[in-house]
Parts: C-alpha cells; structure tokens; sequence
C-alpha cells in the first residue's frame, strides 16, 4: 500500500523517507535499537549550542571587557566541539541508519546515494553477538523504483522484502517477505506491483521472452 508522497527526483527525498521506513520496519519486527552514537552525536551538539548561547548572554549582560577572557576558552570548546562532530558523522557513524540487536544477533545499517544516481546503497554488518568481535558485511544496492512509485509514493512491501530476501538476521525476523528469494514486488507507475529483481528492474518485455 502507498504511503506518503514525495518527489522522484529528490535524492534526499527518496533516501530519508527509505531511512525512515527501514527504522520503522525493525522496530516492528521487535529489534532493540541502540541509540547510543546518535546519543553521542546530540550531546555534542547541544553542547555547543549551550556554549555559544552562554557566551552570547554573558557578553550581552557584562560587556566585552568582562568576558573577554573566557571568550578564547569558548571558542577553542566550540571548535574542538564542531569537529568532534564533523568527525563523529562521517568517521564514526558514516551514513548509520539503524543499528540493533535480537535474539543476540547485533545489525548495522548505513546508508548512502551517488550524486544523479537514484540507487539505494546499504552496507549491512551483522554480529553473531552484539559483544563479538566477528563481524560480516555486505554491499546491496537497489533502484529506488523498486519500492517507490513513478509519482512518488513509498510502497511499504517490496522494501520489506528486499531487507528480509537479502539480510539473514532479517529475514529471519520476518520469514514471509524473505521467502521472495531473489524477486520482489516493485510499484508500477500506478501503484501497483510487479515483479522484479532486487538489483535492476526487468521490463515487461523481458519477463515475456523469458516465458517464451
């Protein structure tokens, strides 16, 4: 079933509305999201908001002259904060989406698009525990016409199934969308579904010859 609607054409449209669906679907499927980067990431963040907005009020309420020593120190823990930040995003949660664990398995889920490139990249790492040092990660990648209409709905279904046809600890969390295998459902420009690979589309036309 269609969702909400947003532009086809918008990268960043497509990409946080399928973040979104994906935190969603987990959590329904009663993974215990560990929040605890992004927990990171904010706490940094409102930290240096609360730096400068202090700075602002002492300068405004005492004058330069009175706060003009503690400026420096303030700037140098705003700066420092910034990149802390920087960094935490790009080197340390790069692209996270969600990550999880159930029945001891630990999931990972970042995700990423290509400049004029309406593909959706997903780099799974799974964890046999969520304290094992092991880990195993998979590149996927799938049109965002797989799950996304012609005029911009989300269809919930084909995005299911494409998680749970190609993640283990998903699918087996959600047994009925992982037995598609290989094929999906893909929203057809009316809404409706067809089938399809998880990778690229298969035209009507192809799926008539190979039926031939």
């Amino acid at each position: 079933m269609a969702e909400s609607k947003i532009s086809p054409y918008s990268l960043n449209d497509l990409k946080n509305t399928t973040d979104d669906a994906m935190g969603n679907y987990l959590r329904g499927l009663k993974f215990k999201q560990d929040n605890s980067k992004l927990d990171f990431r904010l706490a940094v963040g409102y930290t240096s908001v609360i730096i400068a907005g202090a700075l602002f009020a002492a300068d405004y309420k005492l004058g330069w002259e009175a706060t003009k020593g503690w400026t420096a120190y303030a700037v140098a823990a705003y700066a420092l904060l910034n990149a802390t930040f920087t960094y935490w995003m790009w080197g340390v949660e790069k692209g996270l989406v969600f990550e999880g664990t159930k029945n001891g398995k630990k999931v990972t889920l970042a995700s990423k698009t290509k400049k004029h490139d309406p593909t959706y990249y997903l780099t799974v790492t799974t964890r046999a525990s969520s304290s094992s040092a092991n880990s195993s990660t998979r590149q996927l990648k799938a049109p965002f016409t797989t799950w996304f209409t012609a005029d911009g709905y989300f269809v919930a279904q084909p995005f299911q199934k494409w998680l749970a046809g190609s993640v283990n600890a998903i699918g087996e969390e959600d047994v009925k969308n992982a037995s598609v295998d290989e094929k999906v459902l893909a929203p057809s420009p009316n809404g409706a579904a067809m089938a399809t690979s998880v990778d690229t589309p298969t035209s009507s036309s192809k799926r008539n010859k190979k039926k031939g």
